[in-house]
């Protein structure tokens, strides 16, 4: 390997441990991936990580590992993040949305609105009174969920918002299967107004 490839594959790293590598955004990590893959997967090894690539859906990203019965486990590196209520929730309704959109299409990309969203979502928070309060907490919502990667903003369109498939394997087939028993806690939330956090934990 050159100094070229060695520089190449130190970016791709770093640009792993900031965040989620999307095929269609991050065309040069990308390659990096498909070309090196072993290499990194060796490397983040090492610190306790794996490297976790769809090849069909087309991104790459960082997971602690997890490790077995007696095996002496690495500190880890990656921080599990309590989320809140509402930002939990956002994630649970777009994780739902993005199972019924394909079991009733053949499209591979859910785009969805800033109004959709904030349809879905405020069924769920606090009622008030004050709609423009509202919808500026919806949209500190929607900006946390796109900066973690589930949304990606279309360009020239700031009112509409790709799902990224990345989501399945964030909130699991588990967090599915307690859906309902999930909502009902949430309709009681808004019901009640009590402040209390969520959780969800790659």
């Amino acid at each position: 390997m050159n100094a070229m490839d060695d520089l190449a594959l130190s970016r791709t790293v770093v640009a792993l441990f900031k965040n989620v590598v999307f095929k269609e955004t991050d065309q040069e990590y990308w390659e990096v991936i498909q070309a090196q893959k072993n290499k990194i997967e060796d490397y983040v090894g090492k610190i306790g990580l794996t490297l976790i690539v769809d090849e069909l859906d087309g991104y790459g990203y960082l997971k602690q590992r997890s490790y077995g019965e007696g095996e002496e486990a690495i500190p880890r590196l990656v921080p599990r993040h309590g989320l809140s209520y509402p930002v939990s929730l956002l994630l649970v309704l777009l994780r739902k949305q993005l199972v019924e959109f394909d079991s009733t299409t053949g499209d591979q990309r859910l785009i969805i609105t800033r109004q959709q969203i904030a349809e879905r979502l405020s069924l769920f928070l606090k009622d008030t009174t004050n709609e423009a309060k509202l919808m500026a907490d919806i949209d500190k919502h929607i900006d946390r969920v796109e900066k973690m990667g589930f949304l990606h903003r279309l360009r020239g369109n700031e009112e509409r918002f790709e799902v990224q498939r990345i989501l399945r394997n964030f909130v699991t087939g588990e967090w599915l299967s307690h859906f309902n028993e999930r909502l009902e806690e949430y309709r009681r939330y808004a019901n009640a107004g009590e402040q209390k956090d969520g959780e969800v934990k790659p």
